[in-house]
């Protein structure tokens, strides 16, 4: 396959090698607007928008996933493999898990469990564990804590459901995971089956336990920290 491809209409060299990736379109555009310099919109296949600018200097480039792991496979898999993307940043939300987390604070995944079969298509025979690119989480660690922010960093547990009646989140409380959302564990595997790189970096938007929640604006626009992180080490 060649580009552009069946969900990605951007030419060669139209990506910089770091691209952040929220799953809101509108966050893609927010984070275009508020932090790139000379942005330019380089993929609106689907609405799905994809902008590259540059942020203090560096070429940096934004596109949402849209929701889910088979959305967030089909993106990062043409990135990685079509645009030479080599590094790709989640900038989403999650549900608490982890009974000390609050609203809006920011969970690093160091891994993601899953309940999903995206594995399968990789013939594994085991269970594959999912893991960030280390080398992107000790700089984002390093970053968060200049900028005076206490990262918490562990396993998010990335879901196929949003409205789950099987209610899994209290054994998965268990093994001590801190967050749940429904894309880390698919991104993680392409990054490793591509030889790159990924991390995903959360801001809690809501509490199923108790049933706290933010507004779609408030996640759009205000969820700017874990946003800093990922462009200053992008």
């Amino acid at each position: 396959m060649s580009t552009p491809t069946p969900h990605i209409s951007a030419k060669p060299g139209d990506f910089a090698k770091t691209v952040l990736m929220p799953g809101d379109p509108l966050r893609a555009k927010f984070i275009a607007d508020t932090f790139f310099e000379d942005a330019v919109l380089v993929n609106n296949v689907r609405g799905i928008q994809g902008y590259t600018g540059t942020y203090n200097g560096k070429k940096v480039s934004v596109m949402a996933s849209g929701m889910g792991m088979p959305s967030i496979g089909i993106y990062s898999y043409e990135l990685y493999h079509f645009y030479d993307v080599e590094n790709i940043i989640r900038v989403g939300t999650a549900g608490v898990v982890d009974p000390s987390l609050k609203v809006r604070d920011v969970v690093f995944g160091m891994g993601a469990c899953t309940s999903s079969s995206y594995q399968n298509q990789f013939q594994i025979p085991g269970h594959f564990a999912p893991i960030c690119s280390f080398e992107l989480l000790s700089r984002a660690v390093e970053t968060a804590k200049k900028m005076g922010v206490d990262p918490k960093v562990g396993n998010l547990y990335s879901s196929d459901c949003f409205y789950d009646e099987s209610m899994p989140l209290g054994i998965w409380q268990k093994m001590g995971v801190l967050a749940v959302e429904m894309e880390a564990a698919a991104l993680y595997m392409n990054a490793a089956r591509a030889g790159k790189n990924a991390l995903a970096i959360c801001t809690i938007s809501d509490n199923p336990f108790t049933g706290e929640e933010t507004t779609a604006e408030e996640r759009q626009q205000t969820f700017t920290t874990m946003m800093k992180i990922a462009l200053e080490i992008a």
